[in-house]
């Protein structure tokens, strides 16, 4: 059984830290009805390029599998009643509309849980429901540099940089999930819904950590370091003979370190006894390090280092992640069946639940091509209506 079979969730979210919270609920079982503008839906429909043949957009593909789109138009009164019959029958709505918006469609967390008082809503939005910034629009690159992640991230001294990853977006998306989760719940416990106010800003100040406590710990600003670490040595980037690995030597590692380096006397070299004192002497410790792994290659390096069981790895580009043997091993790279494209490959999904490694999406929907199917089977609406609320353009 997926884990959550049985719960039906109205996704109102577009974009990118909606919709991936929204898929992986639909991953783990949820039904997630994905409710879409008459006006081209979803603008990630046409972010692009790239674009799979036909114009498919391959970042709409990412994020939305496992999903059914119907398309209504909420801005219609009869568009908001049909939402509301939808609304009885569900267990989640899940929006990233600016705040106030859904008031302003009469479609509050009040005015839901009247309709269903056991509804959960996760209403994910840049600032918060509240504060001074509230108002303010922003994407994932505000986001991170709001948050303090572009502060910390890249080369000593460079101009800020945004990760590579879109992590304002994406742990805003997983905190959803996370707080949905817990949310449902609640529920089974008390009979009572919720509502769930994520603000990504909080998300991404959450992640700070032991960033945060470093500085209220010693009032240290803590700035790019590149691959590096403030607390552990050596600990990030090293360039071989051929290219680049990366190693991070906790306390316990350090005389395995040295002996997979070919130079045992380091470990007993007082400058470097204890990780503080490799701290302290950084520099003079990372100029030996640079200069003995640029005589080895890669490959050699990582089987002298694996060897003696010290935590090293390559620093794969995309395509060798997706071609790598443990992840497809562990079912991260599977195939869609697109009814358009045929068998399209696409990501799994990390959770594994009981052994069961094996994940079998589904594409992503066209637009509204669930609109029919849902409201006639869910809802129960005869097909004199579905016509009507068509030639009004509610529903397409």
């Amino acid at each position: 059984m997926n884990l959550f079979e049985g719960v039906r969730v109205l996704d109102l979210s577009r974009m990118l830290a909606g919709p991936y919270g929204s898929m992986l609920l639909a991953d783990m079982g949820a039904e997630v009805l994905k409710i879409e503008a008459p006006d081209g839906g979803d603008p990630m429909r046409a972010m692009g390029p790239p674009f799979l043949p036909g114009g498919e957009s391959a970042y709409f593909l990412a994020i939305n599998r496992n999903k059914k789109s119907l398309v209504l138009d909420l801005g219609k009164p009869a568009g908001r009643d049909v939402f509301l019959d939808l609304v009885a029958q569900a267990d989640v709505v899940w929006e990233n509309f600016r705040p106030g918006v859904m008031a302003r469609l009469g479609l509050d967390y009040q005015a839901l849980a009247r309709v269903n008082p056991r509804l959960v809503m996760c209403s994910l939005s840049a600032y918060g429901q509240d504060g001074p910034y509230r108002d303010w629009p922003a994407f994932d690159l505000a986001l991170q540099a709001m948050g303090g992640a572009m502060s910390v991230t890249g080369a000593p001294g460079g101009d800020p940089v945004r990760m590579g990853l879109p992590m304002g977006d994406l742990s805003g998306g997983m905190f959803g999930a996370f707080s949905v989760a817990g949310a449902l719940l609640r529920r089974a416990r008390t009979g009572v819904g919720a509502r769930v106010d994520l603000s990504l800003l909080d998300c991404q100040v959450s992640l700070l950590s032991y960033l945060a406590q470093y500085f209220w710990t010693d009032g240290v600003v803590p700035r790019p370091m590149g691959s590096a670490h403030t607390s552990v040595v050596p600990y990030g980037s090293l360039a071989t003979r051929d290219g680049h690995l990366i190693v991070a030597v906790f306390e316990r590692f350090w005389p395995a370190f040295c002996r997979a380096a070919a130079h045992p006397e380091w470990a007993a070299d007082p400058r470097f006894a204890a990780n503080g004192d490799r701290v302290a002497n950084r520099a003079a410790l990372m100029a030996l390090i640079e200069h003995a792994f640029a005589g080895r290659t890669t490959h050699e390096w990582l089987e002298r280092l694996h060897a003696e069981g010290v935590p090293a790895a390559p620093i794969q580009t995309v395509d060798r992640v997706l071609s790598d043997p443990q992840v497809h091993h562990r079912g991260m790279v599977v195939e869609v069946e697109h009814e358009r494209l045929g068998r399209v490959p696409t990501l799994g999904t990390p959770i594994k639940v009981d052994g069961a490694t094996r994940f079998t999406p589904a594409p992503p929907p066209q637009l509204g091509q669930h609109t029919d199917e849902v409201l006639a089977t869910l809802l129960k609406y005869p097909g004199a209506r579905l016509e009507a609320l068509r030639r009004e353009g509610v529903i397409a």
